[in-house]
C-alpha cells in the first residue's frame, strides 16, 4: 500500500508541474501579446463580444482538456474548467495564489466543481458560457484494469447528463463531444457488402464490441448516439469529434487508460488498416476549428486523424513510445481474417482547409 501511495503521489506531482507550465506558458504569451510580439490567433474574430468568448471543457485537467484549454485562450477565449473533485480544484487554487498565472491570464481561465451525475450541478457550471467542450475523460479507479465496463455505463451517463445539462441552460448554444475513431471502425468485417471507406458515416457494431469486450469502443459509441439522441429530442446543436490513438509529448504516461483502452484489438484494426494516431495539439485545434464553424458550416461527425499505421516500422515506433511490445500491435492473430478498409478524415480536413483560407483572406 505504501508503494501504491507513493507512486500516486508522483503522479499527481507531475501532473500538477503539467499544469502549471501549461498556464506559466499562457504568461509568456499574453506578455508578448502586451509587448506586440504577434498578431493575436483570434483576431478574425475581433467583432465577437468579450462575453460571447466563455466556453466551458469538462475533463478539463486531461490531457486532451489541457490542449484544449491552451487552444482556447490562443484564439481568444476565456475559458471554464469543469473538474468533478476538490483536489484538482485545490490545485488549480494552489497556482493560483502563487500568482504564477492569474497575473497574465486575469479573467481569462476559471475553475467551477461538478459531479457528471448531477444534472443540476452541471447546468450552473455551464451558466453563462457560450459553448461547452465535453472532453469525456475518465480514469480507472483501480489504475491497472484500463478501462471496464463500469466505466463505459459510467461514460454513457455523464454524456447524457452534459448533453441535458446543455440543453436546458439558455446561454449555451453549441457543444462539442469527443468521441473516438473505436465509435466507428468496430464493423463484422466477414460481412462481404461492407462498403471499404469509413468515414464519418460510419458506425461501429454495438453487439461486436460486446462479445469482442471492447468496453472503451462500446463506451464512446453509446456516449456519442445518446449524446445525438437528445440533442435532436432537445434541439441542441452538437457536433462530434471522433479521434483516432491521442498522442504527445509523455502521452502513455499523462494518457494511459485511454491509450491501453484503446489499443485492445490492435492487431485486428493495424491489420485491416483502421489503426490511427492524432497529435493532441492537432485534436484540439480541430474542436476549435468545428466549434467555431457550427453557427455556418460545420455539423454531424468528424473522424480526426494524422496518420494511418499501416506499416511495421510504424507499428515499431508506436510501440516504443507507448512502451508495449511491438507484437501486441503488428503480430499475427489467427482469430481474424484481415480485410484492409480505407480511412477517411476528408470531411474535416475540407472544413479547416476552408477556415484558414478565410482566415487569411484567400480565394
Amino acid at each position: 500500500m505504501g508503494i501504491a501511495r507513493t507512486q500516486d503521489e508522483e503522479k499527481e506531482r507531475r501532473e500538477f508541474e503539467d499544469f502549471r507550465q501549461t498556464l506559466v506558458g499562457f504568461a509568456a504569451l499574453e506578455r508578448r501579446k502586451q509587448n506586440g510580439d504577434f498578431k493575436d490567433l483570434s483576431s478574425h474574430n475581433a467583432n465577437v463580444d468579450l462575453e460571447d468568448k466563455l466556453v466551458c471543457v469538462t475533463s478539463g485537467v486531461s490531457f486532451l482538456g489541457l490542449a484544449l484549454v491552451n487552444r482556447l485562450l490562443l484564439h481568444g477565449y476565456s475559458v471554464r474548467i469543469l473538474v468533478d473533485n476538490q483536489e484538482d480544484v485545490e490545485r488549480l487554487r494552489e497556482m493560483e495564489i502563487s500568482g504564477e498565472i492569474m497575473m497574465a491570464c486575469k479573467n481569462k481561465i476559471s475553475v467551477v466543481m461538478a459531479k457528471p451525475t448531477e444534472i443540476q450541478g452541471l447546468i450552473e457550471a455551464f451558466d453563462g458560457c457560450r459553448g461547452v467542450f465535453h472532453t469525456s475523460a475518465f480514469t480507472d479507479p483501480a489504475g491497472i484494469s484500463g478501462y471496464s465496463k463500469s466505466m463505459a455505463e459510467i461514460e454513457v451517463k455523464a454524456s447524457e447528463n452534459v448533453m441535458k445539462a446543455c440543453a436546458r441552460t439558455t446561454s449555451v448554444r453549441n457543444c462539442v463531444l469527443t468521441s473516438s475513431l473505436l465509435a466507428c471502425i468496430w464493423r463484422d468485417s466477414s460481412q462481404h457488402d461492407l462498403p471499404p471507406l469509413v468515414n464519418h458515416d460510419c458506425w461501429s457494431d454495438e453487439s461486436l464490441c460486446m462479445d469482442k469486450k471492447l468496453w472503451y469502443a462500446l463506451g464512446k459509441l453509446k456516449a456519442e448516439k445518446v449524446a445525438w439522441k437528445i440533442a435532436e429530442e432537445m434541439g441542441l446543436k452538437l457536433t462530434t469529434i471522433c479521434p483516432g490513438l491521442i498522442t504527445g509529448p509523455e502521452s502513455s504516461y499523462r494518457n494511459p487508460t485511454p491509450t491501453i483502452a484503446y489499443l485492445k484489438g490492435a492487431q485486428e484494426m493495424y491489420a485491416n488498416g483502421l489503426l490511427a494516431t492524432v497529435d493532441v495539439s492537432r485534436l484540439a485545434e480541430a474542436h476549435v476549428y468545428v466549434f467555431e464553424a457550427m453557427n455556418k458550416t460545420a455539423f454531424g461527425r468528424y473522424i480526426c486523424f494524422d496518420q494511418v499505421i499501416d506499416r511495421e516500422e510504424e507499428a515499431e515506433k508506436m510501440a516504443i513510445e507507448i512502451g508495449m511490445p511491438a507484437n501486441k500491435i503488428c503480430g499475427n492473430s489467427f482469430n481474424f481474417i484481415p480485410t484492409h478498409f480505407e480511412l477517411s478524415n476528408k470531411k474535416l480536413t475540407n472544413l479547416m482547409s476552408r477556415t484558414l483560407r478565410i482566415c487569411y483572406g484567400e480565394n
